[in-house]
């Protein structure tokens, strides 16, 4: 599928604010809500909206400690630890990386004993890890969620 320009909009819009109706988009963009509802049931089809979510502030609700780290595993272990650490409900997110085998993983935890509890009770048990390299966030600049156009 190829977008529009009224699909991009649709799309800027709803990145700005996902609870926007189908009647305030058509506003926006001149459409009957029925017209908007069509765009945005089309692109979730096309697997362009991949869905619909909220993002929560990590500090304010308890996950104070938020740290980066690339994990180097070995390459026949790679896809199970990358399921393992996946599953893991500290873990927000991890993604392989270019080089030798790498996994590049965003973790948040309530606190630094967490995070030294994470590390040695469920990082370095995995079997296939060869190196992990950490790094602690400090401040933020910038977070973004979803892709702009």
């Amino acid at each position: 599928m190829s977008l529009d320009t009224t699909d991009k909009r649709i799309l800027e819009l709803l990145i700005e604010n996902g609870r926007l109706s189908y009647v305030d988009i058509g506003k926006e963009l001149n459409l009957s809500r029925v017209a908007v509802r069509e765009r945005v049931h089309q692109l979730q089809n096309e697997g362009i909206i991949e869905r619909f979510t909220v993002v929560i502030n990590s500090e304010k609700v308890g996950k104070n400690v938020s740290g980066f780290f690339e994990v180097d595993c070995e390459p026949s272990s790679l896809v199970e630890v990358a399921q393992n650490l996946a599953d893991n409900p500290n873990v927000a997110s991890c993604y392989q990386m270019t080089g030798p085998s790498t996994l590049h993983m965003h973790v948040l935890v309530d606190d630094f004993l967490n995070l030294e509890k994470f590390i040695n009770e469920e990082l370095y048990a995995l079997e296939g890890i060869t190196r992990v390299e950490s790094h602690i966030l400090l401040r933020r600049f910038k977070s973004r969620s979803g892709l702009k156009l």
